[in-house]
């Protein structure tokens, strides 16, 4: 049995392919397109996951849409008539696409992969809580997903058990945690649907001064985690912007124009939304494990990749135990929508491994093998070495323990917005300059921005304040306190981003300023390689954690292909890519032809 999940026309397009309940491929459009947070219908994607189930659109038994397009486009038209006349112009702007393409999804898939069998159309939050359950470890569990909006939810709670979902209740538009925390990305400059990540790393730069006030103007959070907002302060029901005049004055003043310099306004901003959203989740998680009595739970949704909130779930001891879908956004609804055609439309049984989700380390992208990788260097005339298998790990552990910074380019393609060790940038964890050199030459993005550690799974403890597996980058914790380093009386007076440059613990290029991590958990079962380099590393310098970023620049996608690798390689201040066993030295590279406006094709959020 074939089924096919396919997400698009909002943000994050993306396709599945599940085979018997087990998923065989999995992946974003803009890895394929280069379109960061590409939108359209992901032809690409379902190609390949095509291609690696070694099938066609005529082969499958069932396409599943991860939402029901005419109750989204109910929601859009009563919205409007609520509010008439004003939000006119964006009505008008979004008619065409609805128009066009949104309300003919199903001509589309049948056109577009030559499919003439039954499409399901799931609810959208119903495709984030197949997501979250589905493949966790756990035979029951309560589900949580919180996102923007679906249809009408914008964030929906219920129960897991063995196959089948049970929604107990939700929360409607146009009241939406994400949505609050949308607007706040938008207040301090940055990308709505793009640059909530960075409010999450600029929060704790900033002190939760304006809590208070988002809590008696903008909402009213009940003790069971539901809330009201007060929607005269925002834009979004009617407007092309997230927030109004009303917001604007209550902050005292306009938005920060996108690329100018933050001031400690938007530090202190980015702080409050963040404690607000913590305290939401923490109420909401509660009222769920008092409701339901599940030891357990699953997220899924857009707010899921909060890692500092999950991680203060996790610390508070609300369930046991949480398990976050990696692909939490509206990528994941394609696999959500295939899960649930499997489980809960068909029936059929499902069976859990305790301590291991079915998600196969989210490695179910492309991979190229080293034949394909050899024919593009040779091809291209690129000067390269290739490496005996049993090189990669001590070749590449070297470079780094020198304070090299390293493109690796390894295995499968990870699904979801975090790299996971198959494309990835690395750096030593140990060196106090390397935050800042990768930041500004090698991803040319804001300074302020943390790094992420891996880890091998096995050693989390020693590193970080964290008991149990975190393979996905979603939960944060403290750095162990041993490896800690007190701040003297003149460092603690510092404020802003003066607090950048203080060295925090003896991994200080993966330790925010306020001691945290977002902490990836390295297993040698899902991966191997990237294990066997940490163990490498940790045999000759005593350390088994690395800086790991993703493969990109600011603006665009994760590299996918060779081809996207060595481009980006070329583009930066990286000193050596490793694309399988193949290893390039920047040194040797001839200058990349016609490439001086490249940063043009990116959308520089």
């Amino acid at each position: 049995m074939k089924i096919l999940g396919i997400s698009a026309y909002y943000h994050d397009s993306a396709a599945c392919l599940v085979e018997d309940g087990k998923i065989i491929a999995a992946a974003q459009e803009e890895r394929f397109t280069r379109k960061k947070h590409d939108h359209n219908f992901p032809i690409n994607s379902i190609n390949f996951c095509l291609e690696q189930g070694k099938i066609s659109g005529k082969d499958l038994d069932y396409v599943a849409f991860y939402d029901k397009p005419f109750l989204k486009f109910e929601r859009l038209l009563e919205t409007y008539l609520q509010y008439a006349p004003r939000g006119i112009n964006s009505f008008i702007k979004a008619m065409p696409l609805w128009i066009k393409q949104k309300l003919w999804m199903k001509d589309d898939i049948k056109e577009k992969i030559h499919f003439e069998g039954t499409i399901l159309f799931p609810e959208h939050h119903e495709s984030h809580a197949a997501s979250a359950f589905y493949p966790s470890p756990f035979e029951k569990a309560a589900f949580l997903t919180v996102d923007g909006v679906g249809e009408w939810a914008t964030s929906s709670f219920g129960v897991g058990d063995g196959n089948k979902l049970e929604m107990l209740a939700d929360i409607s538009f146009p009241h939406s945690l994400g949505l609050l925390y949308s607007a706040f990305t938008y207040y301090t400059g940055f990308k709505v649907n793009s640059g909530e990540y960075k409010v999450m790393g600029l929060a704790p730069y900033g002190e939760p001064k304006y809590v208070q006030l988002i809590k008696d103007h903008l909402i009213d959070i009940k003790e069971d985690g539901s809330f009201k907002m007060d929607m005269s302060y925002f834009n979004y029901c009617v407007g092309l912007t997230m927030t109004g005049s009303k917001f604007h004055k209550l902050f005292g003043g306009p938005p920060r124009k996108p690329e100018t310099k933050l001031t400690q306004r938007e530090m202190d901003l980015a702080r409050s939304v963040q404690d607000v959203v913590e305290e939401v989740i923490l109420k909401m998680g509660r009222h769920i494990r008092k409701t339901t009595g599940m030891k357990n739970l699953c997220l899924a949704g857009g707010v899921a990749l909060n890692c500092v909130a999950n991680g203060k779930l996790l610390r508070e001891k609300v369930f046991d135990d949480i398990w976050i879908q990696p692909a939490a956004g509206d990528a994941g609804g394609a696999l959500g929508a295939a899960l649930l055609t499997w489980y809960q439309y068909l029936g059929n049984s499902r069976s859990v491994q305790p301590m291991s989700d079915s998600m196969q380390g989210a490695y179910l992208g492309p991979e190229f093998k080293n034949g394909q990788i050899e024919a593009f260097l040779k091809t291209n005339n690129i000067a390269h070495q290739r490496l005996e298998e049993n090189e990669v790990s001590k070749v590449v552990a070297d470079l780094i323990s020198n304070e090299n910074v390293i493109g690796w380019f390894q295995g499968r393609m990870e699904f979801g917005p975090r790299a996971l060790g198959s494309r990835s940038i690395l750096g030593d964890a140990r060196s106090a300059k390397m935050q800042e050199t990768m930041n500004l030459k090698i991803k040319f993005r804001e300074s302020f921005r943390p790094f992420a550690p891996s880890v091998k799974a096995e050693n989390v403890s020693d590193y970080f304040e964290l008991d149990r597996p975190s393979p996905y980058m979603l939960l944060v914790a403290d750095v162990n306190k041993k490896r800690q380093r007190q701040m003297s009386p003149e460092e603690m007076q510092k404020f802003g981003l003066d607090k950048l440059k203080i060295v925090r613990s003896d991994i200080p290029a993966v330790t925010h300023v306020d001691y945290s991590a977002r902490v990836q958990t390295v297993h040698k079962d899902t991966n191997p390689l990237y294990h066997d380099l940490l163990t490498e590393f940790e045999n000759t310098q005593g350390c088994a954690t690395v800086i790991n970023t993703s493969f990109n620049v600011r603006g665009e996608p994760i590299v996918c292909t060779p081809e996207d690798a060595y481009r980006c390689f070329m583009r930066t201040n990286m000193d050596y890519l490793i694309l399988e066993n193949y290893l390039l030295d920047k040194r040797q590279q001839a200058p990349l032809e016609n490439d001086t406006d490249w940063q043009k094709e990116f959308e520089l959020d």
